[in-house]
């Protein structure tokens, strides 16, 4: 078993612990003490990975030992087991792995997004917790410097929106909550060129020089970039065939790529 200061047994719905963890995925959010909720080993060893602190491991009875294994060399984690019938209780997923960490995510500041030659990525409206997640991680991917989830997206740390991210958001600055009013006087402040996809505009991606300072603007899966912010930006499209538009999360991949592409063959 890990040398853990804290190793116990958890048998209760009503422990606090459990409680706390049930609001923070419910609500889609941190827990009150600032952590995020990562549920199966990939997310776990993502962290540690991307050197957050860690402070609580929850284990299933049936995978003590596995889990055990893999924060042996942890400090300063309470390590918990909780019966496998509580355990599924508290899992978000319907396949658990048996494994639950709370994990502290970096506190990013808006000067960290808009670092080095900039690629923002900015999600208007955008509620789908998985094409949310599959976008941050398709930032890190390709370049982006960060990523500003506008008030009205989901959070970042919802349970879906962490999975799909595969660890992403832990590592690519983020900063969530910010009116949209705000986030387009930030990006006129740093003169960022400014694009919004938009489905059928009439300037393809591959036409747009990515290799500027820039921020891409993605909208919500049903009304799309909003008024206020494609007023500011230039509109670029996808050309596709067959079909009208893709969905967020597939349509910031390929504009990722193609801004990505650019930029390795500029260096």
């Amino acid at each position: 078993m890990p040398n853990l200061n804290d190793m116990h047994s958890i048998a209760s719905p009503r422990n606090p612990l459990l409680k706390e963890i049930r609001r923070a995925l419910l609500r889609g959010a941190l827990t009150e003490d600032g952590c995020a909720v990562a549920e199966s080993f990939h997310l776990l060893e993502e962290a540690l990975r991307s050197d957050c602190h860690v402070p609580v491991v929850l284990s299933a009875e049936t995978a003590r030992d596995t889990v055990a294994r893999h924060v042996r060399n942890l400090k300063d984690v309470q390590f918990s087991v909780v019966p496998d019938a509580l355990f599924r209780q508290l899992s978000s997923t319907e396949s658990s792995q048996g494994v639950l960490a709370l994990v502290k995510p970096p506190r990013w500041t808006m000067e960290e997004l808009f670092r080095g030659r900039t690629l923002l990525l900015v999600l208007d409206g955008v509620q789908d917790p998985g094409n949310a997640g599959t976008i941050v991680r398709a930032g890190e991917a390709f370049g982006a410097t960060g990523v500003l989830f506008l008030k009205g997206t989901v959070s970042p740390y919802n349970a879906k929106a962490l999975r799909a991210s595969a660890g992403s958001l832990f590592r690519l600055p983020v900063v969530h909550g910010m009116e949209g009013g705000l986030a387009r006087a930030a990006m006129a402040q740093r003169r960022l060129d400014v694009y919004a996809a938009v489905p059928g505009a009439p300037i393809q991606v591959g036409d747009v020089d990515f290799t500027r300072r820039c921020a891409l603007i993605v909208g919500s899966e049903g009304r799309g970039v909003s008024e206020e912010l494609r007023s500011a930006a230039r509109e670029v499209s996808i050309p596709t065939l067959g079909v009208d538009s893709l969905n967020a999360a597939m349509a910031a991949t390929v504009i990722l790529y193609e801004a990505g592409r650019q930029r390795r063959v500029a260096v």
